[in-house]
C-alpha cells in the first residue's frame, strides 16, 4: 500500500508546527492514526522514524550536506561523470536530444507510449519514445498530467501501454537495481538546458547542491537564474534530480510538484543513503 497521502500529511504538519517540536503522539493526532500504526507505517515508507526523518528536513542539515558537497563531493561525482556511492550504483543515465525534425510540428513524427504508474510520492505519468523516457511528471490528476503531456508534443501519436523502456525506468523506485540497464532519455531542450540536466544527473543521492553551485559547476557561474529556470524546466521528475537544488540558505524551495513532495523526496533519499552508507 502507498502511504504517501499519509506521509505528506505528517510532513505538513510538522513543518507548520517545527518550532514546537511536535512529539510522536501530537503528529498521529494530527493525521488521525495512533501513534503505534503511523510510526509503523513512517518506518515501511521512510526507512527511519519520524524523529530521524525530522533532522532531515531541518536547515542545519541542509547546510551541513551543502558544505561537505561543496568541497568534495559533488565535484569528485561531475569530474568522474558518475557518483560513485550514490547515484544509481553501476547505472548511467544518457540524455539524448531530440533531432529539428522529430519535434517538427509539435511532435508530428514521434509515437509515445504511456503510462501511469505508483511511486513512493504519489502517481506518476511516464512517456517514451522508441529512443527513450520523454516524459516523467507527478500525476495527482491522470487526465490533467495526460493534457500537460500532450501539450508538450500536440501532433504526437500516442499510446497507453507499458513498454519495456517504461518498465526499465520504474525499477528506480525499487532501487532494485540489478534489475536496471542502461536508462535512456529522449529529451526537447536547448543546449544550456541539456548542460543543466546531464549536471544535475550527477548530483548523488542524499546530497544537495545550490543553483549558484551547479552555474559554477557547468561553467556559467553568473547564471544562476537561467539555470534556477532551466532547472524548473525539467521534463523528466525524480529521474533527472532538481529536487536536489535548493536555496543557499538551506530552504528547500520551490518545487514543479509541490514544496512537500520535495521535502518527503530529500528526507526519504537522506534515510536510504543513510541506511546504505551504514
Amino acid at each position: 500500500m502507498n502511504h504517501y497521502n499519509t506521509i505528506a500529511s505528517a510532513i505538513d504538519y510538522i513543518k507548520a508546527h517545527f518550532k514546537t517540536q511536535p512529539d510522536l503522539q501530537e503528529i498521529a493526532a494530527a493525521v488521525h492514526m495512533s501513534p503505534f500504526h503511523f510510526q509503523r507505517v513512517f518506518a515501511e515508507w521512510a526507512g527511519v522514524t519520524p524523529k530521524k526523518f525530522l533532522q532531515y528536513l531541518t536547515l542545519d542539515y541542509a547546510k551541513t550536506i551543502l558544505r561537505e558537497e561543496k568541497v568534495t563531493v559533488f565535484d569528485a561525482a561531475f569530474e568522474a561523470g558518475l557518483s560513485g556511492t550514490g547515484r544509481l550504483h553501476d547505472l548511467f543515465i544518457n540524455i539524448e536530444s531530440m533531432t529539428p525534425g522529430e519535434y517538427k510540428n509539435g511532435g508530428k513524427a514521434l509515437h509515445i507510449n504511456y503510462s501511469f504508474a505508483e511511486s513512493p510520492f504519489g502517481d506518476i505519468i511516464v512517456a517514451s519514445t522508441s529512443k527513450g523516457i520523454c516524459h516523467m511528471a507527478f500525476a495527482d490528476n491522470q487526465q490533467q498530467a495526460f493534457e500537460d503531456l500532450t501539450a508538450q508534443f500536440p501532433h504526437a501519436r500516442f499510446t497507453q501501454m507499458v513498454d519495456l523502456i517504461q518498465q526499465n525506468t520504474l525499477y528506480i523506485f525499487t532501487q532494485d537495481w540489478s534489475r536496471l540497464s542502461e536508462i535512456k532519455l529522449h529529451l526537447r531542450g536547448t543546449d544550456f538546458q541539456l548542460k543543466v540536466w546531464e549536471a544535475l544527473l550527477k548530483i548523488p543521492v542524499g546530497n544537495l547542491t545550490t543553483y549558484s553551485h551547479l552555474a559554477t559547476t557547468i561553467k556559467h557561474p553568473n547564471a544562476s537564474r537561467a539555470v534556477g529556470t532551466a532547472v524548473a524546466q525539467n521534463p523528466v521528475a525524480f529521474l533527472i534530480p532538481c529536487h536536489r537544488v535548493i536555496k543557499a540558505s538551506g530552504d528547500t524551495g520551490q518545487y514543479h510538484w509541490g514544496s512537500t513532495r520535495k521535502s518527503a523526496i530529500i528526507g526519504w533519499e537522506a534515510a536510504k543513503k543513510e541506511n546504505k552508507d551504514g
